[in-house]
This record gives C-alpha cells, structure tokens and sequence, in this order.
C-alpha cells in the first residue's frame, strides 16, 4: 500500500527542453539559380533578394526562435536556441569544461579562447550530424546563447555560477576571447554566432525577474553595467545580443529605447541581431504592463531592435502591422539582420566553401577536449587557506575519510547550462585512483545538501524484480516518442540507468523519436520513508502502484522558460512487499537520459560521517551548493534559498555542523567546497586548516581534484569574486546601485578578497617602475620570482586607485593581469601598458573623465591592503597624472 507522509522536493533533472517540431528537408526550388543561392555576389545582395521574396507571414514566421522551413525557396527550418556556456549544452553528448565561474577563476585569456574553440568546434560537428539526419531542433544550431557576461554584483543571485564574476574589466577580458573562439577567425563565414546577455542592467532576483524594475544612475550603468559589453561587442565581435527580463529605469530591457538604440546601435555600431530572454516580449504587457497586448508588445520590441523573439509573441506582427503599430519595411529590418546571420553562418553555402562543415563528429568528446577540461578544472580551483602546510596530502596515507554530500554525486560537478560527459568523474573517484595500492579510503555522506534537499542515488539492481520474482524490470521499446502501436522489441534491464547521448537504443531506431517502458516491482529490504524520483532529459512519468509520482515533462512558463517539477511525496515502504513501478520516457531529439533514482531511508548520516572519520588518518569533506540549490528561477524554497537565489550565504546548517564535528575529532581536515557562488565559511576559516574552493569543475573534476590534493597540481585559480562574511555585509539584493558591493567599493575586510588565491610555492615581486613612453600611456614593468620549491603559475594582478580617495569613486580596479608559469627559482620580468583612460573616473552623467592627481599602481598576487595569508606579495607606486 502507497501511504502519502508529506510532501518534499524530487530530485529532476532536465537537461534539455523537448517540444519541437519535425525538421523539413531543404528542397531546391528549380535549376535556376536565384541571386541568394549565388555566393559570388554579396551577403548584403543575397539577403536583399532573399528578403524581398518573402510574404509578411513568412518574415514574420522566421522572427521567432523556432523558424520554419521556407519549402518553395528551399530554405531549411532552423532553431535559434543553442546553449554553449561551459560547452555544448542540452544536445546530447559533449565535453563539459568547468562552469563558467570556474573559467573565470582561471585568469587566462588563452585558456578561455582554447575552451570556446573547443566548444565552437563540437557545436560544428554535431550541428552537420543533425542535418544531415534532416534533424533541425532546439539546441542543435549554430546560434549560442553565451556567454553570460551580467555582473556577478551580489553572492545571493542564482546565476551568478554563468557568470564571469562581479569585475567589468576581468569579465570582458575573458570574453573577448571567449566570443573570438565561438566565432573563429574566417574573414567571410562565422563558426557559430557568439550572443552576450543579459542586456544590461540584470543580476536577480530570480523570482521577481519577470516584473522586476532595475534602476541606476548614469555612472553606475557606465562604469559597471556596461563595459563588458562593449568590450564584447567592439573587441570580441560578438554577432548577436541578448535583451534580458527585467525593466531598466522603467523601460523594459527587450523594447527599451535607450539601451538597444541610443547605447547598442548608435554609441557602439552594433550590426548584429538582438534576441529576447524566452518568454520576456510577453512579460511587456502580461507583467511590466508597459503595453496592453500582444501585438503592441510585438511592435515595441521591433522597433526598438530586438529582431528576434524566443516565444510566440512575434506571430501577432502581422496583426500589428493591420492595426497600424508597426510596418512592414520595419520588420524587414530585422528580417534581414536575422537572414545575414545565417549567411554568415554559411547555412546557404557548400562545404567546399565554408570550411567549418568539414569539421569531423571525432571531435566530440575526443581525447585533446577531454584533457583541455582536466586542464581547465586545474586551472580553475582556489586554494583559500592551507595553514601548517597540510596540502598537498601524501598518497601513502594510509586511511582517508572522505565525507559529503558532493563526494560521489556526478551531476553536482556540472553547474547549469551543461552537457553530458561521457566518463564523468566524482571526487571520491578520482580520490581513489590517486592514492596508493596500500592506502584504503572510506567513504560517508554525512549530511543531506540542505533541509528538505535529501540526495539521490541509483536505485540498486537487487530491489528491482518482475512480478514472476525473476530479477530486473521489463523494458518495451517503441520506434516512437508517444509509445503508440507495436513494441518493436523487449528486454529486460537489471535497472534502469540509461545514457543513449545522440544514439538511440538500436540501429534501426530514430534517435530523436523513439520511447521505452519500464515495468516491474519494487521489493526494499527494510521498512521506512523512501523518495523516487527520476533523472531524466526526455519526457519520463514515474508511476508506484499505479499512481503518478513524478514527472520530467516541461512545460512553459508564458510561450519558454524553466521546467517547473511537481513534488513527489515521501512513501512508506515495507520490507517485502511488492509495489508495481512503471516508467514511461519517450525521445524527441539529440539526447535521451533516464535513471531511476532514490533518497533511502538512513540511519544517521551525521553519525555515521563521524564513525567513518575515527577510522581515518585525515579527513576531506566535500561540501557546498548545487545547481539544485542555485540557478535559473528554480521551485526551490528551503531555509537560506528562494526560487534559485539565496537568502543566506552561510552553508546549510546541517553542513556546518558536520564541519565542526569532524574538525572536533582532531584530524586533519581538508575541506572542499563545490557551488557557484561565495560562501560565508567563517567558522571553518577559523578552524579547518585546509580549504580549496572547486567550483562546479565539470567532467574531470575528480581528476582535478585529486592532481590538487595530492600535490601532482599546482594551486593557481584567483577568485573573480568577494567571499564577505555575512549577508549584513551587502545592501539589499534589489538595490542595483553601487554602495558597497564588490571589491571595488566594498571598504571592509572581507572573508576572502577578489583575486584570492594561494600556491603551493612562493611568488616576490620586485623593481617596480611605471614609466611614461607618450602623453596617453605607461609601461608598467616588474620582476616576478618563484622563490618556492615547486613549478607553479602565478596570477599578477594590476590595480589603480586614487591615492586618496574622492567621492564615490572605486577604491582601486582591475587594469591588467597575466596569468605567467615559472619553475622553482625562475625569474621574468613581465610588463603591462596603462593608458591615460584607464585612470578616469566617472561622473553622475556616466562621463568618464581623466582627473588631475596621484594615483596609486599596485601589482602583486591580488590586492593591496589585504590582511590575509598570502604566498606572494604586492609592489606599489605613485603615478601623477596631469590635467
């Protein structure tokens, strides 16, 4: 019997949206060559001629992001939404590189360039293998929505794991090259289209983002809210651009005049297209009720440059344009922006021209990306504190206690935005592999992640039975995704764990329309509470005798949005007794996962960590976040979390209490933390001698991890953000004006500062000189030494501040940094240029003006004036700049 004790969260994982339309082969109109199938002439001519052919439905119909084919000119279908954040996300198999806080913590232009060309590479090959399977679906172009370059401007935002943290100038230093690696380096086609977002002003909260009215002065929008977008758009080059959610002073950002028009096109001579946030052109009149209707807020946005809708909304133009709202030759406008783009993209060429096409499927997952991520998650962990010299471990340890909830759980290491790797590797994982024959390694989970967050785990092989008592569960196979008609074959699954990726379970079977049945019994092995819940990147139901339990179905908030889960209730269970399961799945592209999962009945985990760490020599505790907790307008409401945000930035209780614990037995403790965002981990600052922050480092994680700990890696990673103590540190959330958030305005000490991080060697700087080579720059040159005993790279960091503050300006910014390797002993000298721009400062109208005075140049391993353990030093000088 099914007995209902109250309602908790199910663990769901989606990883891809599913609701697509069948892909329509390209048909060639006639033998005759019409002016856009010549590619002797000009994109210009050839969009021109293309357009020109068009009805109004048919412009309108390619506004949105599920364009349809164009049968009679034989224009493919295309869907614009394609995600490559931190590789190529929801389309199946793909080399997950560390999310996009951690590519940040790396500090390295070349690395972030090497990372998007990777990714812009796996993007190539698996959009040609889609094609040419006639396969034309959502996250399946050439179209990336990335990267995510908003200001990381408070820890409690739930994006701000996407992000490249809270500073304007490291953001768009990392992604200039991360645009120029998306986009390649072709003088006539683009590899994929590069799209920065979230135009302009938006950084949470979550739950209010639909409605939310962001509001600044000129000078907090100029000196913060915009640089890295200009940078994107001047320096990197990116192709499109993402309007965000929210209004900015009242307009909203989707139809807002002063940021698409006065800034974007006119300021900065953006010639790109402009797509909206996923359902945000509906928000107009359904949330910020700047408009009455659908066809007003169609109208507005056109006319204020978003050329291209991600939702429905665009399909009233035509009825806008009969009321008057809005005219054809205005929508043309954006047609032809849209149209260049796929041009440019080669989408109407041959292979023979556009070089891109040949890139081979090899490429996915192959050997040189699979190292470029261990590589990547290296780079990417900050060690934080390592008191008494208590890293690296030895891996002779003899017996090592690894303890968490983030030990042995794949998924966590991934973030959001993300792929499916292939050999994913957890941290207790790459533990193992690293220690030696004859050291032995035990493991507990210790804690839940936060209250009402229970784990999940594979449901076992041994509970799974048919009804006969013959064990596994039965699995139908349907050659399509509604699990209609004839099986087309049977088998029988020891349990249900299944990764297709981009196949489908047999040959003769459509990857992207196919469906399976699961049918069996569950039989548990001791009475108590149980949660199923299922795994799932496909529409999956879960039934228990017969009822519905769980579902992985998407549905959509306005026309696009977050998958909103049902809850699947804690059920009691008896020993024995047979509960009939079914799980149902069914395929509508790229890729199929499903698992069965559960959250078992446990003794006392708290207890049990402890048993464990008295049997140990030391002990590493893998704690943190996940993109469970953290994220994109989630259902997540639980003591310190809100809809994706946090309203703490402390640790979940539980966690903080196990640290204390195990800490309390007196051995030595490591203690790693893997989220997205700062934590306020005061008390095990104070207390645990070692802590390295990880981040969601994607595949290799565990490899990464390990390399670390055991010493066969160099610590370098920097924090691209402030860890403060507390949330009394920061103004409240809402507030997008800069009082005392980031390091550039934040006068307090804080926890750990922007640009952070230890080494496992020890780093002099000396001989500083700046010297001015003309009136407009400075050659700022100093010897860097590794005067440690271990090959390591170094972070040196170039800060200006005003010798005496004024006003409020930023107490000191980020102006240059090279991430430089050195062996033990070695000595370079390293140099940064300094321009008479970089020492302006900006006025209430957003001006940006060269003020006569002594400001003060300080290179080092971060910041000046810190009062913290460092394993390198900071040189500074006096520049005196004249009117």
């Amino acid at each position: 019997m099914l007995v209902r004790l109250r309602s908790a969260s199910l663990l769901i994982i989606c990883l891809a949206l599913t609701s697509c339309q069948q892909a329509v082969q390209q048909q060639p109109p006639s033998a005759a060559v019409l002016p856009f199938q010549n590619s002797q002439l000009s994109t210009e001519q050839r969009v021109d001629d293309l357009v020109s052919r068009l009805t109004l439905d048919e412009k309108v119909s390619q506004m949105m992001n599920e364009a349809p084919a164009i049968e009679r000119l034989g224009i493919p279908a295309y869907n614009w939404w394609s995600e490559g954040l931190h590789g190529v996300a929801r389309a199946g198999l793909a080399t997950v590189f560390p999310q996009a806080i951690g590519l940040a913590a790396m500090w390295d232009r070349q690395q972030m360039f090497d990372v998007a060309t990777a990714i812009s590479d796996e993007a190539r090959a698996k959009h040609h293998d889609f094609a040419a399977k006639g396969k034309r679906f959502i996250y399946q172009g050439l179209t990336i929505w990335s990267p995510n370059i908003n200001l990381f401007r408070d820890p409690r935002w739930g994006r701000g794991q996407e992000t490249y943290g809270e500073d304007p100038y490291l953001t768009g230093e990392l992604a200039v090259p991360f645009i120029r690696g998306l986009q390649g380096d072709d003088p006539r086609y683009l590899k994929t289209v590069a799209t920065v977002k979230h135009f302009a002003v938006h950084s949470g909260p979550e739950p209010e983002r639909h409605e939310f009215n962001a509001t600044t002065n000129k000078k907090d929008l100029y000196e913060t809210y915009l640089p890295m977008f200009e940078k994107g758009i001047k320096q990197g080059g990116a192709y499109s651009l993402m309007c965000a959610y929210n209004r900015y002073n009242g307009e909203a950002a989707c139809g807002s005049k002063t940021l698409l028009q006065d800034i974007l096109r006119r300021d900065w001579d953006f010639d790109g297209f402009v797509v909206s946030d996923c359902g945000a052109i509906a928000d107009f009149h359904a949330h910020h009720k700047v408009t009455q209707s659908a066809p007003e807020s169609a109208a507005l946005a056109v006319k204020t440059g978003t050329d291209l809708n991600c939702g429905k909304v665009y399909s009233s133009l035509k009825e806008a344009v009969e009321q008057g709202m809005i005219s054809e030759q205005q929508i043309d406008v954006s047609v032809k922006r849209l149209f260049t783009a796929r041009f440019k993209l080669g989408m109407f060429d041959s292979a023979e021209q556009v070089a891109y096409q040949n890139i081979p499927y090899s490429v996915v997952d192959s050997e040189p990306h699979q190292q470029l991520a261990l590589q990547s998650a290296r780079k990417s962990m900050v060690l934080l504190k390592n008191a008494n010299q208590t890293l690296p471990l030895k891996k002779d340890i003899g017996t090592l206690a690894v303890i968490g909830p983030n030990a042995d759980q794949w998924l966590m290491l991934l973030g959001n935005y993300n792929g499916v790797p292939s050999h994913p590797v957890t941290p207790l994982q790459g533990i193992r592999d690293k220690v030696s024959s004859n050291s032995k390694v035990l493991f507990a989970q210790g804690s839940e992640l936060a209250e009402g967050i229970p784990m999940f785990y594979p449901v076992p092989a041994e509970v799974l039975q048919q009804s006969n008592g013959q064990a596994g569960l039965q699995a139908d196979f349907f050659n399509n995704s509604d699990l209609q008609g004839e099986v087309l074959f049977s088998r029988i699954d020891a349990n249900v764990d299944a990764n297709w990726n981009d196949k489908a379970p047999r040959e003769d079977m459509d990857d992207d329309n196919f469906g399976v049945r699961w049918t069996g019994d569950i039989v548990v092995d001791s009475d108590g509470e149980y949660q199923l819940g299922i795994i799932s990147s496909c529409n999956a139901k879960l039934y228990l005798d017969g009822e519905l339990v769980a579902s992985t179905k998407y549905h959509f908030r306005d026309e696009y949005g977050d998958p909103r889960l049902k809850k699947s209730p804690l059920m009691m269970l008896k020993k024995g007794q047979r509960h009939s399961i079914k799980i149902e799945a069914g395929e509508t592209y790229a890729d199929a996962q499903v698992q069965l999962v559960w959250a078992k009945p446990q003794a006392d985990l708290h207890q049990q960590a402890l048993d464990v760490a008295k049997q140990a020599d030391a002990v590493v505790m893998f704690m943190g976040l996940t993109a469970r907790l953290e994220g994109e307008e989630m259902d997540v409401h639980t003591d310190g979390f809100n809809g994706g945000d946090r309203t703490k930035i402390s640790l979940p209780h539980n966690q903080q209490q196990l640290i204390k614990d195990i800490q309390a037995l007196g051995k030595p403790v490591v203690l790693v933390l893997l989220n997205g965002s700062a934590l306020a981990v005061n008390w095990a600052n104070e207390h645990v001698p070692a802590i390295l922050e990880a981040w969601y480092p994607g595949q290799a994680a565990g490899t990464a991890i390990a390399d670390i700990l055991f010493g066969d890696s160099n610590p370098a990673g920097r924090l691209p953000v402030t860890f403060y103590h507390s949330v009394e540190d920061l103004p409240a959330f809402e507030d997008y004006h800069l009082t005392t958030q980031t390091y550039r305005f934040f006068d307090k000490q804080p926890l750990y500062p922007f640009g952070y991080g230890l080494s496992y060697s020890q780093f002099t700087y000396s001989d500083l000189v700046a010297t001015k080579t003309d009136d407009e720059h400075y050659r700022v040159s100093v010897t860097l030494t590794n005067s440690g005993k271990m090959d390591g790279d170094e972070v040196a960091q170039l800060y200006v501040g005003q010798a005496e503050r004024t006003g409020h300006h930023p107490i000191r910014s980020l102006k240059g940094f090279q991430r430089v390797h050195l062996a033990a002993g070695e000595q370079q000298s390293i140099e940064f240029t300094l321009s008479r721009n970089d020492f302006a400062l900006f006025d209430q109208q957003g001006q940006a003006n060269v003020v006569a005075g002594d400001y003060r140049v300080s290179v080092g391993g971060g910041q000046p004036d810190q009062s913290i353990e460092a394993t390198s030093n900071v040189e500074s000088l006096i520049v005196s700049i004249a009117q």
